[in-house]
């Protein structure tokens, strides 16, 4: 890209939010609040997909196509190697997102 006034903004606006989160307990916090944020995802979906019976087979395969293209993200690389914040973040939203459905099917029953 060309080394442009805006770029350089953006640029620096995300060097600072790196460096801004490079705290552990900024870190944790916005990691909890990915994984939260997924549960409320799951239960939202669960009941707005469910009040029209036709889309559910439709959202069901659309929900498992992302949950499963988030996993090939975060296990794409090695064990050991250092993962990066939104990484992290994804897997735990995608984590909440899975919780939530599975506590929504026991509240139903089935």
């Amino acid at each position: 890209m060309q080394n442009t006034r805006l770029n350089n903004l953006f640029d620096a606006i995300a060097r600072r939010l790196g460096e801004w989160f490079t705290n552990p307990w900024r870190r944790l916090s916005l990691l909890v609040i990915s994984f939260l944020f997924g549960f409320f995802l799951g239960t939202a979906v669960s009941t707005t997909a469910g009040q029209k019976a036709d889309w559910d087979i439709v959202v069901a395969a659309f929900l498992v196509f992302l949950t499963e293209i988030s996993s090939r993200i975060f296990y794409n690389r090695s064990f050991l190697s250092k993962r990066s914040l939104w990484v992290e973040a994804l897997n735990l939203l995608k984590v909440g997102f899975t919780y939530s459905l599975f506590i929504e099917a026991l509240k139903l029953g089935s």
